[in-house]
């Protein structure tokens, strides 16, 4: 099991406390591990077996407790056994009718610290702040960085592998963990995540979201997916449609998006002007929260490659705590403006530095932004090696693996 530091270190300040710790991200992605890492950490800190309790509601052990109550009755139940403080751990908690009430009530009633995991962004935000608004906290899971499909494989990021070759891997691979416990080929990986995908489509898109439409929707996801980096709204997609004489109505279009986004298929990314410092509301970009689920989906094409890599570093921005946008400095556009704290990071991310074009084309954007922040133009190219005017070149995995930006 991959000791998922990352999230740990995020989640121990809150152990103990009294907030309801809300693990949430795709499905697959590793919630579950993190579940069973805090359950590992509650024991090393000296808290009995028989005082956690672990329960997966996609398990057919559980199906008997189908709402509120009776979850809230078998509870009670463990309390009373329990001696001393009760630890629950409630994995796929959207799958209980009114789970929200229930954990309202463990939280009022007894001495308890309550983990829960989810798959849906929405259901779990908008039911919390209902119930909870103040005492919970939420952690955002996300399949496996680069750093952690080395960690998986036993890879030192500082050893003598071929990190550029380990690299090409995960790009096509991605990050899903079940697709790195064996040796699997890109056919049976994308089998996998093809039925990842499914399960997300069905369960937390259109039977969350009332969707009848499910054909369109499929639609809308291929047309996302195809034009990953490409700056996209709704209306481009309807536009789209409208020139394939299929008419959609736009509100349709923001009704999916906003449900493939609760669902952790997608992300939105807003612009920001540089200058003016202010989020902007038009030509934003979406972001798949895996790469394998569009070669999933529409199958791997090598000039998919700038989208994809560009998807790769705004995930690992995220990671890092940066809230990430798309830049705008007058005309030209900053691949991505990363704010954290007082702590601000521009970077630009192509394939290769293939012409001077290229270099001018990547470089300007950044050159132009006045402020003495760290500026970054991130490639595959190797032979390119120049800093230009204190904007840095580096290839994108010696980035990745670099612990301090």
């Amino acid at each position: 099991m991959i000791e998922r530091e990352l999230y740990m270190k995020q989640i121990r300040p809150f152990m103990n406390r009294s907030f309801v710790k809300v693990i949430a991200g795709i499905r697959r992605c590793g919630k579950s591990v993190v579940l069973q890492l805090i359950a590992e950490e509650l024991e090393r800190q000296g808290v009995a077996k028989e005082r956690i309790v672990y329960m997966n509601f996609e398990s057919f052990k559980w199906m008997d407790i189908g709402d509120a109550k009776a979850l809230y009755l078998y509870m009670k139940g463990q309390v009373e056994k329990a001696n001393g403080k009760l630890y629950i751990l409630l994995d796929e908690i959207q799958e209980v009718k009114d789970w929200e009430k229930a954990i309202n009530s463990f939280m009022v009633d007894w001495d308890v610290d309550v983990y829960v995991t989810g798959s849906n962004s929405k259901l779990l935000s908008s039911e919390l702040s209902t119930y909870l608004t103040g005492r919970y906290v939420s952690f955002h899971i996300m399949p496996l960085s680069f750093n952690e499909y080395l960690l998986f494989h036993g890879i030192s990021p500082k050893g003598k592998a071929d990190l550029r070759a380990e690299f090409q891997k995960y790009l096509r691979m991605g990050g899903f963990p079940a697709v790195h416990t064996a040796n699997y080929s890109y056919e049976a990986i994308y089998k996998l995540v093809y039925d990842i995908y499914s399960s997300v489509i069905l369960r937390d898109t259109v039977q969350r979201h009332g969707i009848r439409n499910v054909e369109l929707l499929e639609r809308v996801v291929r047309f996302v997916f195809d034009n990953i980096g490409n700056r996209l709204n709704a209306k481009n997609i309807a536009d789209y449609f409208k020139s394939q004489q299929r008419k959609v109505d736009i509100n349709t279009i923001y009704n999916y998006l906003d449900a493939l986004q609760a669902a952790f298929i997608l992300q939105r990314v807003p612009r920001y002007d540089i200058k003016g410092k202010e989020q902007l509301q038009t030509n934003e970009k979406y972001f798949v929260s895996d790469l394998s689920l569009i070669y999933a989906v529409m199958g791997y094409k090598d000039r998919m490659i700038s989208g994809a890599l560009e998807n790769i570093v705004y995930w690992e921005m995220r990671r890092r705590g940066y809230d990430t946008f798309i830049g705008k400095q007058d005309s030209r556009e900053v691949d991505f403006v990363g704010i954290r704290k007082n702590e601000k990071i521009y970077i630009q991310v192509t394939y290769r530095m293939e012409s001077n074009e290229t270099v001018e084309r990547e470089f300007a954007p950044l050159l132009a932004i006045g402020d003495h922040y760290p500026k970054f133009v991130l490639s595959m190219d190797d032979a390119w090696q120049d800093n230009i005017e204190g904007v840095r070149h580096r290839h994108i995995v010696d980035f990745l693996t670099d612990e301090n930006w």
